[in-house]
């Protein structure tokens, strides 16, 4: 016996998704949460079997969330399923990281610098779950609030405009160490002023 094409539960949860992603489109926080929830295990472990490295995938991940918040509008579901439209946003940013990550040892070795190419580390909390948070919004504005302005800049640019560590540092004009330290620690920072307050993930 053959499997039937369709398979009914495959089915139903691609029509969830894409009922997700039109709320998401609509900026609709809960369904981005619901999202995350929904697609996030799958879609960390295509970036960590593309790159091997837990660091690298967790920030692709976050990456990627943050370009469907932006982007969900462009979803057509007559095109792909849901999840092969996110696994396709995962798969283009792994392939981006590591033709990025090329030439960032070329740059390396060149200039010198020698800071490490993904410090956020696994522990803190991602742009994807901040942005969960919005249920709390006044809450996040008074945690990010307690930022220093340079750490609270290149956090407002990575999360709601999608800016890369190297994009910030051409943005802002400052070294990609210091935006990379920046980014870590006012995520460390706002992790620990939400954890303060209470709020749970």
């Amino acid at each position: 016996m053959t499997r039937a094409t369709t398979d009914p539960a495959a089915a139903d949860r691609s029509v969830r998704l894409a009922g997700l992603l039109s709320r998401v489109a609509l900026a609709d926080q809960r369904a981005f949460a619901e999202l995350y929830r929904e697609t996030s295990s799958h879609l960390y472990a295509v970036a960590l079997r593309i790159l091997r490295e837990s660091a690298a995938a967790e920030e692709i991940l976050q990456e990627t969330y943050v370009s469907v918040w932006h982007h969900a509008g462009t979803y057509v579901a007559a095109k792909s399923q849901p999840l092969t439209w996110l696994t396709s946003i995962v798969r283009n940013r792994c392939l981006d990281h590591l033709r990025r990550k090329e030439i960032d040892t070329v740059t390396l070795s060149s200039d010198g610098e020698d800071e490490p190419a993904h410090d956020i580390p696994s522990g803190g909390p991602t742009p994807a779950e901040l942005l969960l948070s919005g249920a709390e919004a006044q809450l996040v504005r008074d945690c990010v609030d307690t930022l220093d302005a340079g750490p609270k800049q290149a956090i407002a640019l990575a999360f709601f405009q999608g800016l890369s560590h190297a994009e910030l540092a051409a943005h802002l004009r400052e070294p990609l160490g210091t935006v990379k330290s920046w980014v870590r620690r006012g995520l460390e920072r706002l992790k620990r002023c939400l954890d303060g307050a209470g709020y749970a993930r």
